[in-house]
């Protein structure tokens, strides 16, 4: 019966998916698959080094002093990036609680005189925020918009998307994530807090802003695709570790969700920039507690200690816990393709209509929002308040908008309390803790939480989307507790024990949705251990995760994965497509007619080449004094606009510039070919020749890739998808079976000691002729090479 109800859900999930125009079809804003939904066109990263001659020789020149001293930079950028993140965290925190307790604290008194006017002046302040938030957005930083999770996804994916970590997106993201938050909308600041981490350590990576005139020279060490994604997986980490103080989670967030590549000593950076940020964390929050950031003190940041609940369950209880995980994986799956419908249709016909309607839609919605929140309490009736224990710590009533449970609001007498006031009524962070609360039994009727489950479930889908930052971590631990403190007011009222807690289920419930939203296991069981200090619940958070997941997974794909689906990110999953199995290397190639460079090309030549088409590599050939063709390496079309740029490689020769094997003298930096991430680089139409430039020639030998990535034609494409994901690979040349083995390397030709001198090492290498000895040289050797069948580039690799 579950089979055929998970079949039947997997059809009809299917079915909606497919009304959907995918971005595989092209269809997403009407842009092609390799542009966002923007229209911004997106390419791809080069992670692979480019071992040119200019690589080459600055390799040469570097000794052992500076590969120390870049160790110490990249260990000293992953402590800036750490108290950066931290401190950014801070600061938003610190404007958000101080926005929410002023706001609150106005509202609560007003009300005392006139409930018609605490209303409005409730409804402008969160109208003013939230209008500050959607102009910084819509004017200044429009990438700043959503959560950014899946655009850093697929920055760290291999895919350099223009915009989205910018020092103008850095401050949209910040004072965007204030006036959002702050001004009571149903979203959260944990992606955000992600994309800012990444922003920061990208900043810093190449120094700062030069735009801004905010830069650093001496910082500028790291200019390569492959240096700076390992700086923003730094940057990721540390905002799941600001946002939750999860240090251990962030690193797990960045390993399990963002990244596609990882080594061991990526990871003792990202560590080590987390625990940076959990010391500035922790130092703010001691700071704070002497009442110097006003309303900010011991609530604030994201934690919510349970350590005081359930301490036992019993065998019985697992069954309404896993209720719990199958709730949270039907109700995660619907978040998800309802949010992917509303946000198709708002990207494809309501946004299109200007900033203007990004901004009156934002207003609309804050307005909404805030009568809802007012106006639904004023419907309970106030219940009386419980018997006070003076052991537990908690008082009733207390104030709207301050840290604690029963709420007075809209009561006729004083020891009332508004049970639906008490999380509608309140900041995000502090209605978590009241549903989180322990000693807390029939606080909440079900009434009150029934209602503000579907209402704030509905809030939150419609507002995601909206031209301001958005994350979905705090929205989700909402409607996640709440249905999860509606099974435990079951489980009391069932089986009739004291030692049960309807906090704990709430606990559960909220680990079962973000588990059906977001479909992440490792990390989040590990965050939501850390941020309520249980680790007795251990096995019960697994055990809805496990089941959430799996469940939400028979319907459709994950938030993030659907996000960047929607918004034109083709993101290079983890495991290729299933058809991939019966495919081989050359019908990925298809029909396509390479486009390839001579080593001698005329520089009319490749301004024509370069303007006909937008392909960013080339294969570059030569011929032999037999006159085959041979395949000499891969030259990139940034390497080559550089070359047009610069002019000083012109020759009035077509013959080699170093015939007799003797190259000439280097003219180029390595770092003169590094596109800078603040700006998209050179275009063909910046670059201005005159007729006799036109004229002249280029040696491509120097500043071609001559060891680029090679597979034969009838290679499965699951075996070149996967080399081409895990190696991070823009480009792979598809040839024949090549007519004879020079070589065959083993385990132990690579295990090369330290000691030796790397330009004398004798590698033990097998050939088909039997053992011989090969010396690994630095100078250029010419090898055979086929002619290329094809050229294999990240769009093919997309299924």
């Amino acid at each position: 019966m579950l089979s055929n109800q998970l079949h039947n859900g997997m059809e009809t999930a299917k079915l909606l998916w497919s009304r959907i125009p995918s971005s595989e079809d092209g269809e997403v804003d009407g842009v092609s698959m390799l542009r966002t939904s923007n229209g911004n066109t997106a390419e791809s990263l080069d992670y692979e080094v480019i071992e040119n001659q200019a690589y080459r020789y600055e390799q040469a020149q570097r000794g052992k002093l500076y590969v120390g001293y870049q160790v110490v930079v990249k260990w000293f950028l992953a402590l800036l990036i750490g108290i950066g993140t931290g401190l950014a965290a801070v600061f938003i925190n610190i404007s958000v609680e101080n926005f929410a307790g002023w706001k609150f604290s106005l509202t609560f008194s007003i009300i005392q005189r006139s409930y018609v006017a605490g209303f409005v002046i409730y409804v402008l302040i969160n109208l003013v925020l939230v209008f500050s938030s959607v102009y910084i957005v819509t004017h200044f930083a429009p990438a700043a918009a959503g959560s950014g999770i899946p655009e850093i996804k697929g920055y760290l994916n291999g895919l350099d998307i223009p915009g989205i970590l910018l020092f103008r997106t850095l401050i949209g993201k910040i004072f965007g994530s204030i006036g959002s938050v702050g001004g009571g909308l149903a979203l959260g600041k944990e992606g955000p807090l992600v994309h800012t981490g990444a922003c920061i350590a990208s900043l810093l990576g190449q120094g700062g802003s030069t735009k801004y005139h905010l830069s650093l020279r001496w910082l500028q060490v790291f200019k390569s695709d492959r240096d700076r994604r390992d700086l923003v997986t730094c940057g990721c980490a540390a905002g799941v570790a600001a946002a939750f103080r999860a240090p251990v989670g962030g690193v797990l967030f960045a390993l399990e969700e963002v990244t596609s590549w990882w080594r061991s000593q990526l990871m003792w950076r990202v560590f080590f920039t987390s625990a940076v940020v959990a010391v500035v964390v922790r130092t703010a929050m001691g700071w704070c507690k002497s009442g110097k950031c006003g309303h900010f003190g011991s609530g604030g940041f994201i934690i919510w200690d349970t350590s005081d609940g359930q301490e036992d369950y019993s065998f019985g209880e697992l069954l309404p816990m896993a209720v719990i995980g199958v709730i949270g994986g039907l109700l995660g799956a619907l978040f998800n393709q309802l949010t992917l419908h509303i946000t198709y249709w708002r990207r494809n016909y309501l946004h299109k209509n200007g900033n203007r309607v990004k901004i009156i839609e934002a207003c609309l919605i804050s307005v909404i929002t805030s009568a809802i929140s007012f106006g639904l309490p004023l419907l309970r009736k106030c219940n009386p308040c419980p018997e006070s224990d003076p052991d537990s710590g908690i008082e009733c009533p207390r104030p709207p908008g301050m840290y604690g449970n029963y709420v007075n609001f809209y009561c006729g007498k004083d020891k009332e309390y508004n049970d639906l006031a008490t999380i509608f009524f309140n900041t995000q962070d502090d209605a978590i803790r009241n549903l989180f609360s322990a000693k807390t039994i029939h606080e909440f009727s079900a009434q009150s939480l029934l209602t503000f489950l579907v209402m704030f479930y509905t809030l939150a889908v419609v507002t995601f989307g909206t031209a301001v930052p958005a994350g979905q971590f705090v929205p989700g631990i909402m409607i996640g507790s709440t249905y999860g403190r509606l099974v435990g007011m079951f489980v009391v009222n069932f089986y009739k024990k004291l030692n049960v807690e309807e906090g704990t289920y709430a606990l559960l419930g909220a680990a079962s949705f973000l588990g059906g939203s977001m479909r992440m296991t490792v990390s989040l069981c590990v965050i939501m251990v850390e941020i309520t200090n249980n680790l007795k619940l251990l096995p019960l958070i697994m055990l809805v995760l496990l089941i959430s997941k799996a469940v939400g997974d028979a319907f459709n794909e994950g938030f993030y994965e659907q996000q960047a689906r929607l918004r034109g990110i083709p993101l290079l999953e983890s495991r290729p497509k299933y058809q991939m199995r019966n495919m081989k290397a050359k019908e990925a190639c298809g029909n396509q007619k390479v486009v390839s460079f001579p080593r001698i090309v005329k520089v009319a030549d490749v301004v024509s080449i370069l303007q006909s088409n937008i392909h960013n590599g080339f294969p570059v050939i030569d011929h032999t004094r037999n006159g085959e063709t041979l395949v000499i390496g891969l030259v990139l079309r940034s390497h080559l606009l550089v070359l047009l740029q610069s002019k000083v490689d012109f020759q009035h020769s077509p013959l080699p510039c170093d015939p007799a094997g003797v190259s000439k003298s280097i003219r180029h930096n390595f770092s003169e070919f590094v596109k800078p991430v603040s700006s998209k680089g050179i275009s063909i139409e910046d670059i201005h020749l005159s007729s006799d430039d036109l004229e002249m020639y280029i040696d491509l030998a120097p500043f071609l890739n001559p060891s680029p990535y090679v597979v034969p034609e009838d290679m499965s494409l699951t075996k070149v998808y996967n080399l081409f994901r895990q190696l991070g690979l823009r480009h792979i040349f598809v040839v024949p079976r090549a007519s004879r083995v020079v070589g065959m390397i083993t385990r132990k030709d690579l295990l090369i000691e330290d000691s030796e001198d790397s330009a004398n090492v004798e590698l033990q290498s097998t050939s088909v002729r039997g053992h011989r000895q090969y010396r690994m040289i630095s100078r250029d050797v010419d090898v055979e090479r086929p002619l290329l069948n094809g050229l294999l580039v990240q769009d093919h690799m997309l299924g």
